[in-house]
C-alpha cells in the first residue's frame, strides 16, 4: 500500500500553515508532491518504474 503523507509532507503543511495557508493538510502536500515528481510512487514491479529511475539518474 503506497502512503497518503510522509514526514516531509507534513513538514511542508505545517510550515505553509504557520505561513498563512488554510488548505494545505499533508495529504495534499503529499498530492502535490506525487504531481510535481518529488516522489517516484510507482511500484517496483510497473514499467514506469525503471523508466523514471533512469530519469533522475541522468539528471
Amino acid at each position: 500500500e503506497l502512503p497518503s503523507k510522509t514526514k516531509l509532507s507534513e513538514l511542508i503543511s505545517k510550515d505553509l500553515k504557520k505561513r498563512g495557508f488554510k488548505f494545505v493538510g499533508p495529504t495534499i502536500c503529499y498530492a502535490f508532491m506525487q504531481a510535481v515528481g518529488m516522489v517516484n510512487d510507482h511500484t517496483t514491479d510497473c514499467f514506469r518504474y525503471e523508466e523514471i529511475i533512469k530519469l533522475i539518474r541522468k539528471s
